[in-house]
């Protein structure tokens, strides 16, 4: 499988994704008039503590309306769990960033702008971009950190550095539909949860390319997303994709009908093994159950007591749902999943 920060940072190497990225998810960095059509990939010359370049972020300059350059900093976090120092972190790579600017400024001989006492530092925006499942709450400024309170007479010089965070997971689906660019695409491939969803995906994909001719290397780095959000669906990390979007979508279709055969066919293959030994009907109950964990993580009590009393054809309806929906409240009703 592909490793996430290696993926994200080729993705965002490629200025359409950032430009998109900026003008959809960060409105207020586009109040100041950024120029997207002279922006500049940022070589990190600065180290981690332990020696090694920092290749999971990704930066660029752009000039602004204003005649001032704008760095952005995209830090991308794909832990298992939310990152509560984040903070921390911007606050340290935006000085090194800081650092190295002025390092360069001092030490180019060509620059029409000498480098005396009176010049400002450019404004760096660091954006923290996350694809995690849970739902991110760690604190956005380094302040809300500290163990200060705000009255205290050293608030004043306390650091009050801040992100700005682009939770994928957050927006709601629809929203993210309506917005018909690579980026939006990106995070609903990355949330998509199951193979006949992906398939769609697949194709409001190709469309963007063949409207948009000559991202051919982009093109192949979302076939490398196609590829991972379809092993993370299947969980055995087995489907191969080919390196044609056209062949991946085929491909998909195909394993789509399998899959949902194979997932009927399990539950009932289950449901006939649990039912010699206490009944076909609560071990079809069970199955259903099983696969429900499976999907969606958890069950309620309630909609677990609603499955343990159903009758056999209401056990089968509600596993046929379970094969072509994406949604708990598709299979058992909005009033009755919460």
């Amino acid at each position: 499988m592909v490793e996430h920060d290696s993926l994200y940072h080729r993705l965002f190497t490629h200025p359409i994704m950032v430009e998109q990225l900026i003008k959809e998810f960060v409105p207020e960095a586009m109040a100041v008039g950024l120029e997207f059509s002279k922006m500049e990939l940022v070589n990190a010359k600065f180290h981690s503590s332990k020696g090694k370049r920092r290749e999971e972020d990704v930066i660029w300059k752009l000039p602004s309306s204003s005649g001032t350059d704008i760095y952005l900093y995209l830090l991308f976090g794909f832990q298992s769990s939310v990152n509560r120092w984040m903070s921390v972190r911007a606050q340290v790579y935006s000085g090194l960033l800081w650092q190295q600017i002025i390092k360069e400024g001092k030490e180019d001989k060509n620059k029409e702008l000498k480098w005396k006492r009176n010049v400002l530092l450019p404004p760096v925006l660091s954006i923290v971009l996350y694809n995690g499942d849970r739902r991110w709450n760690a604190p956005l400024e380094v302040s809300d950190l500290i163990a200060l309170p705000s009255d205290s007479p050293l608030w004043p010089w306390q650091p009050r550095m801040r992100y700005y965070l682009i939770d994928e997971g957050a927006f709601p689906r629809d929203e993210l539909v309506r917005r018909e660019t690579l980026t939006a695409l990106l995070f609903r491939l990355e949330h998509c949860l199951d193979l006949d969803n992906l398939a769609g995906l697949v194709a409001e994909v190709i469309g963007w390319f063949r409207l948009h001719p000559g991202y051919e290397g982009l093109k192949q780095l979302f076939v490398e997303v196609i590829s991972q959000a379809a092993n993370d669906i299947g969980g055995e990390g087995d489907i191969k994709i080919p390196s044609d979007l056209q062949e991946v979508q085929n491909m998909l279709a195909t394993r789509t009908q399998e899959w949902k055969r194979q997932l009927k066919a399990e539950g009932i293959a289950e449901g006939e093994v649990r039912g010699e030994a206490r009944g076909e009907t609560k071990g079809r109950a069970e199955t259903l159950l099983r696969q429900l964990r499976r999907r969606f993580s958890s069950v309620s009590p309630h909609i677990e007591g609603r499955v343990l009393s159903a009758d056999i054809n209401q056990l089968d309806e509600w596993m046929d749902r379970l094969v072509d929906t994406r949604e708990l409240s598709d299979i058992f009703g909005a009033d009755q999943t919460h």
